[in-house]
């Protein structure tokens, strides 16, 4: 076994089969080309992980062409690859191309499941019923080196005013069951901004990388949601023993920190009625 395994934590490529651009604004491929371009400088990967919304129009194509990216960069490297779902992905596309939405593998004694947090028809997300069932088989016996468990929406309060609607609903449960195995990390996207924190009774690390697609502004003004132009990945090393070190990786381009979109109190309100938690009581 490695003294550490390393991954290479992707996010929200937000992909397009027919290469439209995001928000008509952003070129999310070569978003990604320039992400992937980036992390060749890395020494070594064991593992990519790719935490949900990985395509933004849940086509058959979209997932092709990250499939074409991810898997040659990988069997370069000799790395494994880990996919999430995420709110904007469609299961049985994903599932047709990527494989199954929920799983476990383990690689140099750790073991990754993945969890789908996803609330169809909706942005925000919930783990309850036969996915926290599942979770809890999996986890009934303890891997070599602990367990990472991977999924789209993080388990803990968000940053900016719309993802209050757009959040994990009652992540206390999932987080109970993690405590009481081996979970050593927790893997997230969804928010659109490098996050390092814990969750939870037992202080669980849990990082959300930064989205390949855009970047939250989370200094947006109260009444506002702001991105804006930029990209980049996690390096999360899991040591034998030890705690959890991550590392945030700008991918740099000419016209980063350029608006991609800003949503007045209207839009913020209009889209979370249309996707977001009705039971909000904020």
């Amino acid at each position: 076994m490695s003294e550490s395994l390393r991954i290479l934590h992707l996010s929200d490529t937000h992909l397009y089969g027919d290469g439209r651009l995001h928000y008509g604004v952003v070129d999310t491929l070569a978003a990604l080309d320039r992400v992937l371009a980036r992390a060749a400088s890395l020494a070594s990967v064991d593992v990519i992980v790719a935490s949900g919304d990985l395509s933004d129009d849940g086509s058959i194509e979209s997932y092709r062409l990250l499939s074409e990216r991810l898997e040659p960069w990988a069997a370069e490297r000799g790395a494994d690859l880990v996919y999430a779902m995420g709110n904007h992905d469609l299961v049985g596309n994903f599932e047709g191309v990527l494989g199954g939405a929920e799983r476990s593998i383990t690689v140099d004694g750790v073991r990754i499941i993945t969890v789908d947090s996803t609330v169809p028809g909706t942005a925000y997300g919930m783990v309850d019923g036969e996915r926290l069932r599942r979770l809890s088989d999996e986890l009934a016996e303890p891997a070599p080196r602990g367990t990472v468990v991977v999924l789209h929406h993080p388990p803990v309060p968000p940053t900016t005013g719309l993802f209050e609607r757009l959040q994990f609903v009652d992540p206390a449960p999932f987080l109970e069951v993690c405590a009481a195995a081996d979970v050593r990390l927790i893997l997230a996207g969804h928010y659109h901004h490098a996050l390092i924190t814990s969750a939870g009774p037992s202080r669980i690390p849990v990082v959300v990388a930064p989205a390949v697609a855009n970047t939250t502004d989370v200094l947006s003004p109260a009444g506002h949601e702001r991105a804006v132009r930029g990209s980049g990945f996690a390096l999360v090393q899991v040591p034998a023993a030890g705690p959890i070190r991550a590392h945030i990786v700008t991918a740099p381009a000419a016209d980063d920190g350029h608006t991609v979109y800003d949503l007045d109190e209207d839009a913020i309100e209009r889209i979370a009625d249309e996707s977001g938690w009705p039971g909000h009581a904020g």
